[in-house]
Protein backbone atom coordinates (compact mmCIF):
# COMPACT_ATOMS: atom_id res chain seq x y z
CA UNK A 1 0.00 0.00 0.00
CA UNK A 2 1.27 3.42 -0.92
CA UNK A 3 0.91 6.05 1.77
CA UNK A 4 2.35 9.51 2.23
CA UNK A 5 2.41 12.24 4.87
CA UNK A 6 3.14 15.94 5.08
CA UNK A 7 3.07 18.40 8.05
CA UNK A 8 3.02 22.20 8.34
CA UNK A 9 2.75 24.71 11.16
CA UNK A 10 2.48 28.50 11.20
CA UNK A 11 2.12 30.95 14.11
CA UNK A 12 0.58 34.29 14.59
CA UNK A 13 -17.86 27.59 0.34
CA UNK A 14 -18.89 24.22 1.55
CA UNK A 15 -19.62 21.78 -1.35
CA UNK A 16 -22.58 19.44 -1.12
CA UNK A 17 -21.83 15.73 -0.89
CA UNK A 18 -24.50 13.01 -1.00
CA UNK A 19 -25.21 11.66 2.50
CA UNK A 20 -24.31 8.08 1.58
CA UNK A 21 -20.93 9.23 0.21
CA UNK A 22 -20.31 11.38 3.29
CA UNK A 23 -20.92 8.68 5.93
CA UNK A 24 -17.67 6.70 5.36
CA UNK A 25 -15.68 9.97 5.28
CA UNK A 26 -17.26 11.06 8.55
CA UNK A 27 -16.44 7.71 10.17
CA UNK A 28 -12.84 7.99 8.93
CA UNK A 29 -12.54 11.53 10.34
CA UNK A 30 -14.23 10.59 13.64
CA UNK A 31 -11.80 7.71 14.16
CA UNK A 32 -8.81 9.92 13.35
CA UNK A 33 -10.13 12.53 15.79
CA UNK A 34 -10.50 9.92 18.54
CA UNK A 35 -7.07 8.40 17.85
CA UNK A 36 -5.46 11.87 17.96
CA UNK A 37 -7.06 12.67 21.30
CA UNK A 38 -6.07 9.26 22.64
CA UNK A 39 -2.42 10.04 21.82
CA UNK A 40 -2.72 13.37 23.62
CA UNK A 41 -4.50 12.14 26.74
CA UNK A 42 -2.05 9.22 27.08
CA UNK A 43 0.62 11.91 27.50
CA UNK A 44 -1.40 14.03 29.94
CA UNK A 45 -2.23 16.65 27.31
CA UNK A 46 -5.66 18.21 26.89
CA UNK A 47 -7.97 16.59 24.39
CA UNK A 48 -8.57 18.78 21.35
CA UNK A 49 -12.04 20.19 20.70
CA UNK A 50 -13.60 20.34 17.28
CA UNK A 51 -14.06 23.76 15.76
CA UNK A 52 -16.47 23.67 12.84
CA UNK A 53 -14.48 26.34 11.00
CA UNK A 54 -11.37 24.11 11.04
CA UNK A 55 -13.41 21.07 10.01
CA UNK A 56 -14.76 22.97 7.01
CA UNK A 57 -11.24 23.87 5.84
CA UNK A 58 -10.03 20.29 6.43
CA UNK A 59 -12.96 18.75 4.54
CA UNK A 60 -12.58 21.07 1.57
CA UNK A 61 -8.83 20.45 1.43
CA UNK A 62 -9.21 16.65 1.62
CA UNK A 63 -11.56 16.84 -1.39
CA UNK A 64 -9.06 19.10 -3.18
CA UNK A 65 -6.18 16.67 -2.51
CA UNK A 66 -8.19 13.70 -3.79
CA UNK A 67 -9.26 15.58 -6.90
CA UNK A 68 -5.74 16.83 -7.72
CA UNK A 69 -3.92 13.65 -6.65
CA UNK A 70 -1.09 15.66 -5.15
CA UNK A 71 -0.08 15.99 -1.50
CA UNK A 72 0.35 19.72 -0.86
CA UNK A 73 -0.48 21.93 2.12
CA UNK A 74 -3.17 24.54 2.04
CA UNK A 75 -2.24 28.11 3.04
CA UNK A 76 -2.70 28.48 6.81
CA UNK A 77 -3.05 32.29 6.81
CA UNK A 78 -6.64 32.27 5.54
CA UNK A 79 -7.52 29.59 8.10
CA UNK A 80 -6.07 31.69 10.91
CA UNK A 81 -8.01 34.77 9.78
CA UNK A 82 -11.35 33.07 9.08
CA UNK A 83 -11.25 30.90 12.21
CA UNK A 84 -9.83 33.68 14.44
CA UNK A 85 -6.66 31.80 15.45
CA UNK A 86 -3.25 32.87 16.79
CA UNK A 87 -1.53 29.70 15.54
CA UNK A 88 -2.37 26.86 13.19
CA UNK A 89 -0.91 23.65 11.84
CA UNK A 90 -1.84 20.95 9.39
CA UNK A 91 -1.10 17.27 8.84
CA UNK A 92 -2.00 15.74 5.49
CA UNK A 93 -1.74 12.20 4.22
CA UNK A 94 -3.07 9.70 1.71
CA UNK A 95 -3.22 5.95 1.38
CA UNK A 96 -4.14 4.93 4.93
CA UNK A 97 -7.13 2.59 5.13
CA UNK A 98 -8.61 4.06 8.32
CA UNK A 99 -8.61 7.17 10.48
CA UNK A 100 -6.92 5.26 13.26
CA UNK A 101 -4.20 4.00 10.90
CA UNK A 102 -3.34 7.46 9.57
CA UNK A 103 -2.74 8.64 13.15
CA UNK A 104 -1.05 5.55 14.66
CA UNK A 105 0.91 4.14 11.70
CA UNK A 106 1.39 7.40 9.84
CA UNK A 107 1.54 10.69 11.69
CA UNK A 108 2.77 9.37 15.05
CA UNK A 109 5.78 7.80 13.29
CA UNK A 110 6.81 11.09 11.69
CA UNK A 111 8.49 13.77 13.80
CA UNK A 112 6.74 16.84 12.35
CA UNK A 113 3.30 15.23 12.37
CA UNK A 114 3.73 13.90 15.90
CA UNK A 115 4.81 17.38 17.02
CA UNK A 116 1.59 18.87 15.62
CA UNK A 117 -0.55 16.21 17.31
CA UNK A 118 1.23 16.65 20.66
CA UNK A 119 1.76 20.43 20.55
CA UNK A 120 0.44 21.64 23.91
CA UNK A 121 -0.63 25.06 22.65
CA UNK A 122 -3.07 23.56 20.15
CA UNK A 123 -6.57 23.31 21.62
CA UNK A 124 -8.73 22.95 18.50
CA UNK A 125 -8.88 20.56 15.57
CA UNK A 126 -10.84 19.73 12.44
CA UNK A 127 -10.37 16.67 10.22
CA UNK A 128 -11.58 15.99 6.71
CA UNK A 129 -11.26 12.78 4.69
CA UNK A 130 -12.17 12.02 1.10
CA UNK A 131 -11.82 8.86 -0.98
CA UNK A 132 -10.78 9.30 -4.62
CA UNK A 133 -12.12 7.33 -7.59
CA UNK A 134 -9.51 4.59 -7.02
CA UNK A 135 -10.63 4.14 -3.39
CA UNK A 136 -7.60 5.90 -1.87
CA UNK A 137 -8.22 8.02 1.22
CA UNK A 138 -6.88 11.59 1.37
CA UNK A 139 -6.99 13.40 4.72
CA UNK A 140 -6.34 16.84 6.15
CA UNK A 141 -6.02 17.48 9.90
CA UNK A 142 -6.05 21.17 10.85
CA UNK A 143 -5.03 22.39 14.33
CA UNK A 144 -5.44 25.75 15.96
CA UNK A 145 -5.22 27.94 19.01
CA UNK A 146 -7.65 30.81 19.40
Amino acid sequence: MLAALCAATVTSALWLVPAEAHAPAQRYADRAFAATNHQRTERDLRALRERRCLTGFAERWARHLAREGELVHQPLGPIMRRCDLRSAGENIAYGYASGRAVVIRGWMHSEGHRENILRPRFRLMGIGAHRDDRGTWWVSQVFGRG
